[in-house]
């Protein structure tokens, strides 16, 4: 094993599960959460089949609940006395991806998107601090449509600045950088399945935790385009 702990939210699948799988494979204590069961015992036998050279740790948890949060971020201190990598991948998108227009959605999932993917994050974060490493990093996962309005995406799109807001606001007061990651459009549930294969876009987020310089991903949003120039 490398010696480092990481802690994957959203890890059931997509984006989430891949990153995962890629950590644990390159040696990483991996904790890995989210809401669904079903898919973390998938995850953990996909992880075995593969004999990984790290370990992996599921824990169900719903990061909207904070206190969820803390005893998921207190475990991850357990497994490896510091957390060297927090990736706060977990997120929602109620509807179909492009077809919910911000002024008819229900205000439950305009609720539902902001408790998950903006408080999420923020607890996320919030309750790993205290357990960073000094050499720590932290990725938000995130896209586009959080910067740059496109219709149709709704406060999925509200959820995801937030998400990036929430980002930036702890790359200036954390000594560990924080920064978005963006890897544009991936092939998920989220996005109606188009998009980049998710195995891809792991290795953008390895990348990022053990590369990129950490000046350039604090309070940054790095993008496939600054990666595939950093590592062609």
């Amino acid at each position: 094993m490398d010696g480092t702990t990481a802690v994957v939210t959203g890890a059931s699948r997509g984006i989430g599960a891949a990153v995962a799988e890629q950590f644990v494979a390159e040696g990483t204590a991996v904790l890995a959460c989210a809401r669904e069961e079903d898919g973390l015992r998938a995850l953990a036998e996909r992880v075995r089949e593969g004999e990984p050279s790290g370990e992996l740790t599921t824990q169900r948890a719903d990061v909207r609940d904070e206190y969820d949060a803390e005893r998921l971020l207190e475990l991850a201190a357990r497994i490896g006395g510091t957390i060297d990598l927090v990736v706060a991948n977990a997120g929602v998108y109620h509807g179909t991806a492009g077809e919910t227009p911000l002024a008819e959605e229900p205000y439950a999932a305009y609720d539902d998107h902001l408790r998950t993917n903006g408080r999420g994050v923020y607890a996320t974060i919030r309750e790993a601090a205290p357990h960073l490493a000094d050499d720590a990093r932290v990725l938000v996962p995130s896209g586009r449509v959080a910067r740059e309005a496109q219709p149709g995406f709704g406060s999925y799109a509200v959820s995801k600045a937030a998400a990036e807001a929430i980002a930036r606001g702890f790359a200036v007061e954390l000594d560990p950088p924080v920064g978005i990651v963006d890897p544009g459009q991936v092939e998920t549930d989220l996005s109606g399945g188009a998009g980049h294969d998710p195995e891809e876009v792991a290795e953008m987020f390895v990348w990022a935790a053990r590369e990129l310089d950490g000046e350039e991903l604090n309070g940054a949003v790095v993008d496939l385009k600054t990666w595939r120039r950093a590592t062609r």
